[in-house]
């Protein structure tokens, strides 16, 4: 007992002394808790799943892409017609349009000959309306960071990239309302509202790339969704061009506006199916004063998800991130991108952010919370960075597991969204049912909003590893209740399971509103609903 007081007294010390980086040892530990739940009873790999049904049998079908739709294609009028519009910025060299027709992950690639670089939203309009009387497919492309295969063409599709469009419009110094156009990348949008004391209610891996546009066109998540919630809530207004050319504009910048149907909302994660976003209004906080970073080991999800609630109810208000992943993911970290771990080697490790106004009150709470962390055995070991170089260095644990996990093969990837308490017995199910198939199997995500990203690696793409990975991970996910795309949507791959999450009359309903919205199918075809509506 004295050790652990010892060792408290020492990382109080630190936190309050801003060292950079303090360590915490408990040599106590835990044993696990029975976290059984209703939903769902697993035993060696095997799921029973005991009060709900699926809305749908699906039956197993493969993401890749449905039989070309009756487009048009593009001809020497068209070409004509769109460089009279986008003098310079009608691109057809192949070298050129090859980047926008490959994904991020490098697994999904389109054959578009053409790409669009509008600078305005009169541009957009032009654009569109044209492509619609022509029928001519048009895929919306923002950063294309995008998982699952929504932001690039799956035929010959004229895509219409929104990168010239970066304009920041306006912004409320008082509100902290910001209006900018879709193109505007993440990142500067940061950086423009860091030199005013504000900052962007989203923070993502790929904010060097992304871009806002794609961002709400997608509802991504990311790491302060725990604090500030979802782009459903910060986002005050949309300016959206529909398949004919109509300019919706719903660019509001109002807190409160309860008139009618609150129509930004059905463009909000439509990944680009329903329009194509121009414009955005968003609120976003002040900047805080006090930042704290503390990276922590676990020796089981049960201890992990007990530190979990006693964070939340000692940190309360200044809690603005908690993250976690795997010895897996720290293996792979180790291996390939040469990162060292900052603590000893744990099971699970958590990267808990503080964010507020008060340096002295935010670190009094720390201290707290960290205390009877320790005395409870809940973590056995960590380290705490306030000095802005190693709250990054602490961050690069989490952020870059996608990035080393590029190193470690073919990787098959899903974003689930899960109660809290099973978020892990996933990964640890999945383990069990692929064996020795699979290189790596890790887990890493959003404890905060359960959001689960596991991914699967081989050496090679491997369609008999697919096969036992899906629709396993899907049937697994429904029978809990859950959903299988928390934050990166449905796009291609995807497309087709929307079933084990939505009921058949909800999906309909979706299916009604893109015919009503865009009735040629134009928008971003083979994207998000599912080849055979029912």
């Amino acid at each position: 007992m004295a050790g652990i007081f010892q060792r408290t007294v020492r990382l109080r010390a630190a936190v309050r002394h801003l060292c950079p980086h303090s360590t915490l040892t408990c040599a106590a530990r835990l044993s696990p808790a029975d976290f059984h739940g209703p939903f769902l009873t697993c035993t060696s790999g095997q799921f029973v799943a005991s009060t709900r049904k699926l809305h749908v049998e699906p039956k197993s079908s493969s993401a890749g892409a449905p039989e070309r739709l009756p487009f048009s294609k593009v001809t020497d009028e068209d070409l004509a017609y769109f460089r009279k519009i986008l003098p310079g910025r009608t691109i057809t060299d192949p070298d050129l349009v090859e980047s926008s027709n490959v994904d991020w992950l490098k697994t999904v690639k389109g054959s578009s000959e053409v790409l669009l670089r509008p600078q305005t939203t009169e541009e957009v309009s032009q654009i569109l309306r044209y492509c619609y009387n022509r029928n001519l497919a048009v895929n919306p492309q923002g950063g294309n960071t995008g998982l699952v295969g929504g932001s690039v063409p799956v035929y010959d599709e004229i895509v219409l990239s929104t990168s010239l469009m970066n304009n920041i419009l306006t912004f409320d110094n008082i509100s902290g309302i910001l209006t900018c156009q879709a193109g505007c990348v993440l990142e500067n949008l940061s950086l423009y509202l860091e030199e005013r004391d504000y900052i962007m209610p989203l923070d993502l891996g790929a904010k060097g790339s992304c871009q806002i546009g794609g961002n709400v066109a997608t509802n991504a998540g990311g790491l302060r969704l725990l604090r500030y919630g979802s782009l459903h809530g910060t986002v005050l207004g949309l300016e959206v061009v529909l398949a004919d050319g109509r300019v919706l504009d719903c660019l509001a910048t109002l807190r409160k506006d309860n008139t009618g149907y609150d129509l930004k909302q059905l463009f909000i994660g439509s990944e680009g199916t329903l329009g194509v976003i121009t414009a955005v209004s968003i609120l976003c906080p002040r900047k805080p004063k006090s930042t704290n970073v503390v990276f922590l080991g676990c020796e089981t999800f049960e201890e992990l998800l007990k530190t979990f609630q006693l964070c939340r109810g000692m940190l309360g208000e200044i809690l603005s991130a908690f993250e976690f992943l795997d010895s897996e993911c720290m293996r792979l970290l180790n291996t390939h991108l040469k990162l060292p771990n900052p603590i000893s080697d744990c099971p699970f490790y958590i990267v808990i952010e503080t964010s507020g106004s008060d340096p002295d009150h935010d670190s009094q709470k720390l201290d707290n919370f960290l205390e009877e962390a320790i005395a409870s055995t809940f973590v056995t070991d960590g380290t705490v960075a306030t000095e802005e170089s190693k709250i990054k260095a602490l961050w690069s644990m989490r952020e870059r597991v996608t990035e080393a996990l590029t190193h470690d093969g073919f990787t098959y990837k899903y974003d689930i969204s899960l109660p809290v308490e099973r978020i892990y017995q996933l990964v640890t199910d999945m383990r069990q049912h692929l064996g020795d198939r699979a290189k790596s199997v890790v887990g890493y995500g959003h404890v905060g909003d359960g959001n689960l990203h596991l991914n699967i690696t081989s050496p090679a793409k491997d369609p008999a590893l697919l096969a036992a990975i899906e629709p396993f991970v899907y049937e697994w996910t429904a029978s809990c209740q859950g959903s299988i795309s928390a934050e990166h949507g449905l796009g291609l791959k995807k497309r087709n399971y929307i079933y084990y999450s939505k009921p058949s009359q909800a999906v309909a309903l979706m299916g009604n509103i893109k015919a009503m919205l865009d009735p040629k199918g134009i928008l971003n075809p083979y994207k998000t609903l599912p080849d055979n509506l029912k």
